[in-house]
Order: structure tokens, then C-alpha cells, then sequence
């Protein structure tokens, strides 16, 4: 293969944030100054190229993670612009998983943010490298240091100054690069290259300062620049622009920019921090694999000649050309008409078209090699999280690990014709997203879907009846409670059928454990002796988790306990599967009775923004609401309260905070975990369930 990049000059980058950050103004005038865009997009008027969707064009916000390819300085940069809204995390998290670096968009007024924290905290679990823009410097109560201050103390972060802002709010002009020690005005036509000016008198000692602090922090971290500094001799911009690469690909410090994207304003040093700073495929650690033949565990080095290995990270129903599937190459190449293994279902596929997208259009290419981000058409058996490879070399990469849904709506087609196309909808949606599940309620006859929030819901909900067609009625929210037990119990299991010929017979004995919040569910075997067959156990642990999706309580699912298997029995004639399976059952359902069991509800954090005036009207409606205060912040005068809600009493708080507030505050809400739901109120839950 004759690439038309080398490895070294590419990039794959993410560009992450809270909602209303920036994001995808960023990315729309990277598109511009790079030529893939002649016209600047613009998310309040709803031309973006990005936010192509009709529901992220109406609501004005990124919905789904959108791909872009575009060339600056000889480098070919692969972006993925994210949603910054909590009920999208799934996006952000699928993007990490499989770029190399970041840019991580910061509001200058509103600082480090509740969503912030969170994509700060999942780009820290993937390794990923990133650099930080602070945007929006032009706009009133915009504050550089505040900012960095934020950075450092909520993020735990190593903030690297090279730029600082020359001027702000009204008077933001442009910026002063203290690698170069050069000022630069973007005063002008966008179009135009900004314009080297003098670094005005009254920022000469700021300047000294901040590059001399930007020299004392590298040395902490890079040996060359320690060298250099104890030494005495001179520190040039091109050591301390490798000393910066270095320390950012090692995340061992986070350099800091800042501009306004709306204003076309310092887009042009963003994009050669991006060059200059982040890491290529080829700077990364080799990606670590499970060779599936042997059970070991081996690595595939971001290069060409050696074995194809990628990973499906995102599936997308689109309208005009079918089921496509994203996916990033880690090593080798694969071209238009390959054949290759998915390993995680154990089938072998064919791949069709290859697609360089640029969000919703296509440009197709007939081979690509390790560090591409591409879709594909043809691929029927392959869903996210799951790794291709060469047959002939199998290997196993690790999957996407994504959250739980906490929220759920019944649906119902109106007509019969709605129903056949509901499920080949529903089907598609699951496919696309990880995190919406769907469930048919036996009981009630009804179909329950499942997301991370209203927004999330309401966001699928409108895609099922605008995009697909479908005619259908939407129940309200309810809450994705679970069950869990609180004393450790043994159990017995026991499944005797008797009507003529072969009968049934399984019985095991189990003990159960409370396990801590989020530890799941695991089964270990204790059998000695022989006294139940292997594969009996095997179905006796299906059996076990069988019951616990159902719940015993309130028919909630049952999670965080240890089932321990330590004796039973079996027949010779009568035993089957299914007769252990069914023991499993009746076990855990016998069990969980008797171990005091509880009722778990999701909590949420809360962040509110708000004037101070109203401090003491929102802190009396979250104490209504069964909220706990963990802390509050003033800063220009206003309050910043972080605070833990259950979700159920989250519903319309975004009514009653503009009526509390008179429309002056602004809040967001992210799941936090499970927590015991109080005694009263969970008895007032299982007796609807059991009305129900």
C-alpha cells in the first residue's frame, strides 16, 4: 500500500466539552481555515456541518458523534466532534476509546463545568493526550486565570500556559505566544492571517513571568529541558516545542491556548498546537490484544505490514446507503472486497464500500492502513465493541464498556402495520446506540425502552416517528429502580417433576452475599466432590441470572450480590438442564427473600449556576426534592451548588429552576450510582408493583 500520509502526519483527535461550550463552533472553523468548508457554519442558524441531523439543527446542540477529515501543515487530521450533553456520554465515551488525543473546549466565563469533569475523567481511563482551548475570551466576565486556577484544582490537571490572551471581553484582540515570545492580532477579515504585532509594554512582565513559570513546569516533568535550565544555557522555542510534545503524549501536563471560535479568533495556533503537541498513531503504545487461539495476551504495533487489527466502534443506519459501520484500524491494512474476522461473534465477514466521511458525506477510498478512522458498508454480523482481524491471526481487543440506562417509557404502535415496523426500528436504534435498551414486558404486554435521560428519550422517541415513520404512544418516564440484599443467606433450589417417563430434577444449594454498589454480579463455584455435573452448574447459573432480570421484590432487576454454589444433587435419568436452570431459580428467589432486600434509585449530581439572589429558594427546592448539598461556590456573584438528587425527583426541574430563578440559571445533571431508596418510599414502590 502507497499511503498518501505517513503515519507520523496523522492525527485522530476528539473535540470534547460541556454543552455550550464551543465544540463544534471549534470544529467549524478548523473545517474553514483548513478549505474543507468555503462557508462558515454556524450552530444558531443552524448551517453547520457537524450537527447535520434535523433534531441537533432544531435543538442546537451535538447529538452524535460526527467524523471530519481534514489537512493542515502536510498532516492529515481526523476529527470527531462529541456531544457535550450528559445523556450522550455514550458518544464521547466510543470516541476516546479509539482516537489518540484531545482538544478540550472550555467556556473562559463559566470555567471547568459539571460535564467537563466528566470527559476530563474518561479521557484520564483511555490514556488519551490532550491540549485545552479556552474559548470564548471576547465575552463578558471572561477570566484566563480563573479558568487555569479550575483546571488545576477540579481537574487535577498540569495546566502548561503557551499562550496568553491579549486583551478580553470587548477588548480581545488576539494572543501572545510565549514559545515565540511574538504577540499576534486576529483583528479583521477571518479570512485573513493574523498579523505579527509588538507585545505591548504593559504585558512585557507578565509575559517574562508566564514563560519563565512555562520553563520551571517543563523542567518538573522533561529531563532535556531540566539539563538545559540547570545548565544555564539558552532554552529555544524549538526545545521547548519538542519538550511540550514529549510531556503532552507522556499526560504528563495539558498545554493551555485560548481564543473565541465564534469570532474566527487564534483558530489558525490551535491547529499547529494540534500539529505540534498530539500524538500520531504511530506515537502510541502498540494496542494490547487477546490472541484467541492460545488465550496470551499480544500487541499490535500502528504499522502496515503487519497483521489486520480494528475495532468497531459506532453503527449508523443511514437512510441513503444502509447500515454502516465505524471503525479504527490499529495495525495493518484492509482493502474494498476483504474478507475478514470478527472475532467477538466468531464469524467471518466481507468488507464493502470503505468511506472517509466528512459528517454526513462520503468520499470512498479502495484500501486504508493502521491509525485510519473509516466506515464501511457490508459488514451484517458486526456491532460496537467488536474486533475485526485477519482470520488467519485472530485477536481479541478490548470492547467498549458503556453505562446503564436509568430511565424508561413504554411505547405502543397505534396500528398493526406500526407494530411490524416498530420492532425492525427498535432493532436498528439498539444497533446504533449502546446505551438504549428495549425490553418486552410480559405482564403488562407493554414495550419498554430504556436511555440515560429525558433529553436522551425524547431525542430517540422523535427519531422513531419523523425518521422511521412510526405511528406510535409514549408512555411517561419511570425510573430504573433495582433490587439488591443487605444479609449474607443460604438458599436451597429445588426442581422435582414427576409425570411419567423421564421426570425433572435438579436441586443445588447457594449462598448469597451482598456485594458493594456497582460490583455486578459473581457466581463462584464451591461444588467438591463431583456432587453436581459441570454442566449442570453451568445452567444453574443461568437459572440464577435468569432471576435476578426479573427481580423478586418489586420485579426489578437484582444486582451487587455473590452467588456461591457449594452442594446439590442430581439423578442419573431425571437431571437435565432444565431442571437445574429452573433450581437456580427457585434458589435465588428463596434466597434473596430472606436477605433483607432493598430497593435501589439512581441519584444524579446537580450543577446549578445562578445569581446569588437566589441561593436560598434553590437550595429549599432541592431540600423538597431529597437533594444533599455537597458544596457551594461564588464567583462574581454567582453561586455554583453541587449537590446529589435522586433522579425520580429530577423530573421538570428545568421548569421549576426558571421559575425559581426567572429563567437566570442554568443546571446540568449526570448520573452518579445507586443508592438505598428510602424505607417508606420503596414500600410505597412495591406495593404499586404488586397492584400492578
Amino acid at each position: 500500500m502507497t499511503r498518501s500520509f505517513p503515519l507520523e502526519r496523522i492525527r485522530n483527535i476528539a473535540i470534547i466539552a460541556h454543552i455550550d461550550a464551543g465544540k463544534t463552533t471549534v470544529t467549524e472553523r478548523i473545517l474553514y481555515h483548513t478549505g474543507r468548508t468555503y462557508k462558515i457554519g454556524d450552530v444558531d442558524d443552524g448551517t453547520t456541518v457537524m450537527d447535520w441531523m434535523e433534531e441537533e439543527r432544531r435543538r442546537g446542540i451535538t447529538i452524535t458523534a460526527a467524523a471530519t477529515t481534514c489537512y493542515w501543515q502536510e498532516h492529515r487530521i481526523n476529527i470527531i466532534d462529541t456531544p457535550g450533553h450528559v445523556d450522550f456520554t455514550a458518544e464521547v465515551e466510543r470516541s476516546l476509546r479509539v482516537l489518540d488525543g484531545g482538544v478540550v473546549v472550555f467556556d473562559a466565563v463559566a470555567g471547568v463545568e459539571a460535564q467537563s469533569e466528566t470527559v476530563w475523567r474518561q479521557a484520564d481511563r483511555y490514556g488519551v493526550p490532550r491540549i485545552c482551548f479556552i474559548n470564548k475570551m471576547d465575552r463578558v466576565g471572561a477570566n484566563f486565570n480563573r479558568t487555569i486556577s479550575m483546571i488545576e484544582e477540579r481537574l487535577h490537571a498540569k495546566p502548561l500556559t503557551i499562550q496568553l490572551p491579549l486583551g478580553s471581553e470587548n477588548n480581545y484582540q488576539g494572543i501572545i505566544d510565549l514559545i515565540e515570545n511574538k504577540a499576534w492580532s486576529f483583528e479583521g477579515d477571518p479570512t485573513t492571517p493574523p498579523i505579527e504585532i509588538a507585545i505591548p509594554e504593559s504585558e512585557q512582565d507578565k509575559c517574562t513571568q508566564a514563560r519563565h513559570t512555562l520553563i520551571e513546569k517543563l523542567a518538573e516533568t522533561d529531563d532535556q529541558i531540566l539539563a538545559a535550565y540547570l545548565e544555564g544555557t539558552t532554552i529555544t522555542p524549538s526545545d521547548l516545542k519538542q519538550a511540550l510534545r514529549r510531556v503532552t503524549i507522556a499526560a504528563k501536563g495539558v498545554p493551555i491556548l485560548c481564543g473565541s471560535a465564534l469570532k474566527t479568533k487564534a483558530i489558525r495556533p490551535l491547529l499547529d498546537a494540534i500539529i505540534n503537541y498530539l500524538p500520531s498513531p504511530a506515537d502510541m503504545p502498540p494496542i494490547r490484544a487477546t490472541d484467541i487461539r492460545v488465550g496470551g495476551e499480544v500487541t499490535r504495533p500502528a504499522r502496515d505490514d503487519v497483521p489486520f487489527s480494528a475495532l468497531a466502534f459506532k453503527v449508523v443506519s443511514d437512510p441513503f446507503v444502509g447500515r454502516m459501520v465505524y471503525f479504527r484500524v490499529y495495525s495493518g491494512t484492509v482493502k474494498v472486497g476483504a474478507q475478514v474476522y470478527n472475532s467477538t461473534r466468531g464469524k467471518r465477514e466481507r468488507i464493502g464500500r470503505l468511506l472517509i466521511m466528512h459528517a454526513n458525506r462520503r468520499e470512498e477510498v479502495e484500501e486504508v492502513g493502521a491509525g485510519s478512522i473509516v466506515a464501511t458498508l457490508g459488514l451484517k454480523n458486526t456491532f460496537t465493541g467488536d474486533t475485526l482481524c485477519h482470520y488467519s491471526q485472530p485477536v481479541l481487543l478490548e470492547a467498549i464498556r458503556f453505562p446503564e440506562p436509568v430511565l424508561s417509557v413504554a411505547i405502543e404502535p397505534k396500528t398493526r402495520a406500526d407494530q411490524d415496523k416498530l420492532g425492525g426500528t427498535l432493532t436498528k436504534l439498539t444497533e446504533e446506540d449502546p446505551t438504549f435498551k428495549v425490553k418486552y414486558d410480559q405482564e403488562s404486554g407493554q414495550t419498554v425502552i430504556s436511555g440515560m435521560g429525558e433529553l436522551h428519550l425524547e431525542y430517540l422517541v422523535g427519531r422513531l416517528l419523523s425518521e422511521f415513520g412510526v405511528k406510535a404512544q409514549v408512555g411517561k418516564p419511570k425510573v430504573s429502580y433495582k433490587e439488591t440484599i443487605t444479609i449474607p443467606v443460604e438458599a436451597e433450589g429445588k426442581f422435582i417433576r414427576q409425570s411419567g417417563g423421564h421426570g425433572q430434577y435438579g436441586n443445588i444449594s447457594i449462598r448469597l452475599e451482598p456485594m458493594e454498589r456497582g460490583g455486578g454480579f459473581l457466581f463462584v463455584d464451591k461444588v467438591k466432590g463431583g456432587t453436581i455435573p459441570k454442566q449442570y452448574i453451568l445452567a444453574a447459573e443461568t437459572g440464577i441470572k435468569g432471576a435476578m432480570e426479573t427481580g423478586v421484590v418489586s420485579g426489578y432487576p437484582i444486582v451487587d450480590i455473590k452467588a456461591t454454589i457449594y452442594d446439590g444433587s442430581y439423578h442419573e435419568v431425571d437431571s437435565s438442564d432444565i431442571a437445574f436452570k429452573m433450581a437456580g431459580s427457585l434458589a435465588l428467589r428463596n434466597g434473596v427473600t430472606r436477605a433483607k432486600p432493598i430497593l435501589l434509585e439512581p441519584t444524579m449530581k446537580l450543577e446549578v449556576v445562578a445569581p446569588d439572589e437566589f441561593l436560598g429558594d434553590i437550595i429549599g427546592d432541592l431540600n423538597s426534592r431529597r437533594g444533599h448539598i455537597e458544596s457551594i461556590e461564588t464567583r462574581d456573584g454567582l453561586a455554583v451548588i453541587h449537590a446529589l438528587a435522586p433522579l425520580a425527583e429530577t423530573f421538570g426541574y428545568a421548569t421549576s429552576l426558571r421559575s425559581l430563578t426567572q429563567g437566570r440559571a442554568t443546571h446540568s445533571l449526570e448520573f452518579c450510582q445507586y443508592e438505598e431508596m428510602p424505607a417508606e418510599l420503596a414500600d410505597r414502590i412495591t406495593g404499586k408493583a404488586a397492584v400492578g
